[in-house]
């Protein structure tokens, strides 16, 4: 079963971070990245940009209103995300728990939902 891994974590954080924290937590996210990679479980995961670069779209009475930025303000933003192959929710937990914003952040898990064809 396919699992999302949301991966929300404080943008304001970063800039708080000295460049030695955040090259250990990139050299996390890639030790993460190659073990999932060399387990299986790895379908596709990529980081976001900021939400200052977000656009929002909705469409009401058949009029598309555009909005800038995220679509709610919180404290934490959505950052990246993982797509992984688990055999089920504990093995998606044992591995969402190994991402490295899960120490300062959360991480939100989803299963996907499948259709029948």
């Amino acid at each position: 079963m396919q699992y999302l891994c949301l991966i929300y974590e404080a943008e304001a954080l970063e800039a708080t971070r000295s460049e030695a924290d955040s090259g250990k937590i990139f050299q996390g996210y890639m030790a993460f990245t190659e073990e999932v990679q060399g387990n299986g479980q790895f379908v596709a995961g990529e980081p976001l940009m900021p939400t200052d670069t977000a656009t929002t779209v909705c469409v009401r009475n058949g009029e598309t209103l555009v909005s800038d930025g995220p679509f709610a303000e919180t404290k934490e933003q959505l950052g990246g995300y993982y797509l992984l192959e688990c055999e089920n929710l504990d093995q998606a937990i044992a591995s969402a728990a190994k991402i490295p914003s899960a120490v300062y952040g959360r991480i939100e898990i989803r299963p996907i939902m499948v259709f029948d064809k």
